[in-house]
């Protein structure tokens, strides 16, 4: 894959995971991981953080009984929108990039 098709599809995957969470990072992880070693970080790295920010929206959605969910759940939303559009636009500029926050599942 050349230079140019890396940065948009890694440009694509992190896009994607604003509005449909972590499946644009898994597909992408499992269908680009092997075509070249940019669109493979940035795949994992957001798969990484898609994960991890949906780990946290299933204990903000518990801690809704305790009220604390209810701050927590649009917070999480908005980290996720920044950090993901961040991650897009130093995809789209060619640079490596890593979520700040996000435990390391795959690598």
């Amino acid at each position: 894959m050349n230079p140019a098709d890396e940065k948009l599809w890694a440009t694509l995957i992190h896009v994607g995971g604003i509005f449909f969470s972590f499946i644009p990072a898994l597909v992408g992880y499992l269908v680009l991981k092997d075509r070249g070693p940019f669109v493979r970080a940035h795949a994992a790295t957001a798969l990484n953080f898609q994960l991890t920010m949906l780990i946290a929206q299933i204990v903000a959605g518990v801690l809704w009984i305790v009220v604390i969910g209810w701050f927590l759940t649009p917070a999480i939303s908005i980290v996720t929108l920044i950090f993901s559009i961040i991650a897009a636009v130093k995809a789209n500029k060619g640079e490596w990039y890593t979520y700040p926050l996000a435990i390391k599942f795959v690598s």
